[in-house]
C-alpha cells in the first residue's frame, strides 16, 4: 500500500483556495493602488511606487478626473516607454490577474 503523507493538508489548502477564488468571483471595485503595489511597479519598470510613476509622467494626476482626462493613446505611450507593457490595459491586467492570485493564496 502507498502512503502518502501530507494529503489531508494538501487537500485542505486546495479548499482553502478554492474557497478564496469563490469569494472574488465578480466584478471587484479596488483602487488602482492597490492593483499596482509597491512589488508590482518595481518588478515592471525603473519606478518605486505607483506615486513616483504618476508623478514622472509628467501629467497632472491628482483626482480621479485628471487621470482619466488624460488621452489614451498618451497614456499608453507613457506606459510603453517606462514599463514592460505595451499598454495601459495589458498592464492593469497583469497586475489584476497578481492581485488575485495573492488573494486566493497562490
Amino acid at each position: 500500500m502507498l502512503n502518502i503523507q501530507g494529503l489531508n493538508e494538501f487537500q485542505q489548502k486546495l479548499r482553502n483556495i478554492s474557497q478564496r477564488a469563490r469569494e472574488l468571483d465578480g466584478t471587484q471595485t479596488l483602487p488602482v493602488t492597490d492593483l499596482l503595489t509597491s512589488d508590482f511597479i518595481r518588478s515592471y519598470s525603473r519606478f518605486n511606487s505607483a506615486n513616483e510613476m504618476f508623478d514622472a509622467s509628467g501629467f497632472k494626476i491628482e483626482s480621479k478626473e485628471d487621470f482619466e482626462a488624460i488621452p489614451d493613446e498618451a497614456w499608453d505611450t507613457f506606459i510603453k516607454s517606462n514599463t514592460s507593457f505595451p499598454s495601459w490595459r495589458e498592464m492593469l491586467e497583469r497586475a489584476g490577474a497578481e492581485w488575485a492570485a495573492r488573494k486566493i493564496g497562490l
